[in-house]
């Protein structure tokens, strides 16, 4: 059974950049797996993508040798089960506000005794080039589980959060964080406060072992986090991939656009 070379080398301290798969196209997910990201994942939280698309998603992007994971809609044990039947090698989970929601995503991702994962399905072993015994047997020990801290409840419940045992990796939603910042009035957490609540999550993580990463914009923005010490990160997302480079293109042919946001996204 192949191993989630993905899940090997964030505990081994090494940063993994990959991006979001926001369209719902098998196409464009073919494209991407093989260019040389480690993971992508299909996100089915806000998107119109269905199981049966995720499906044929996370199969291109095992069969070109990438790293399928899947954003579900919630922490119900439903959907990670069906993605994970489906062919996902990991989950991300939105939304993680506890310690007791945490145990339980992490055991809908694991197979009796350790959780209470259903056993059945076949895609799952076809995108391991395994057979389905060897997937049962070994599954646990390759299924990427992160979970998202995406609302300030869950910042001051931190580290009684990551010490659950079996989480691979936490990921900051940094809109939904500020948004959960907001004053009475609705106006957002400064710049200031959204740094200090970054670097209370990256420390709870280190104190309790677990990689964290966080979804940011550019390049150079994951280069400057993952010399902070974040490691699972996602740069963009293939639509903004293909936004910016339109809006390349037309501000190249015309220039007194210089810096006009074309595309509203």
């Amino acid at each position: 059974m192949k191993p989630n070379p993905v899940k090997r080398a964030l505990k081994a301290g090494q940063p993994q950049v990959g991006t979001w798969l926001s369209l719902g196209s098998v196409v464009a997910a073919r494209y991407l797996a093989r260019t040389g990201l480690p993971w992508l994942t299909v996100d089915m939280e806000h998107t119109h993508t269905d199981i049966q698309t995720a499906a044929h998603m996370f199969g291109a992007i095992a069969d070109a040798g990438c790293v399928p994971l899947a954003r579900v809609l919630a922490s119900r044990h439903d959907h990670i089960k069906s993605v994970l039947d489906c062919g996902a090698m990991g989950v991300v989970v939105p939304m993680v506000m506890d310690a007791a929601e945490a145990k339980s995503v992490v055991a809908a991702c694991k197979y009796p005794p350790v959780g209470n994962r259903s056993v059945g399905g076949g895609l799952h072993a076809l995108n391991y080039g395994a057979s389905s015994e060897d997937y049962f047997l070994q599954a646990d020990n390759e299924i990427l589980v992160v979970i998202q801290t995406e609302h300030i409840s869950a910042v001051e419940q931190a580290d009684e959060i990551y010490a659950v045992p079996g989480i691979d990796a936490i990921f900051v939603g940094p809109n939904d964080l500020a948004a959960s910042m907001r004053k009475p009035d609705g106006t957002p957490p400064s710049k200031a406060l959204m740094e200090e609540t970054l670097t209370r999550i990256r420390d709870a993580a280190k104190r309790q072992n677990v990689p964290c990463g966080l979804h940011v914009y550019s390049p150079a923005d994951a280069q400057r986090r993952i010399a902070e010490g974040w490691q699972f990160i996602a740069v963009g997302s293939e639509l903004r991939f293909m936004l910016d480079g339109a809006e390349e293109l037309v501000h190249a042919m015309n220039p007194e656009r210089a810096g006009e946001r074309l595309a509203k996204y």
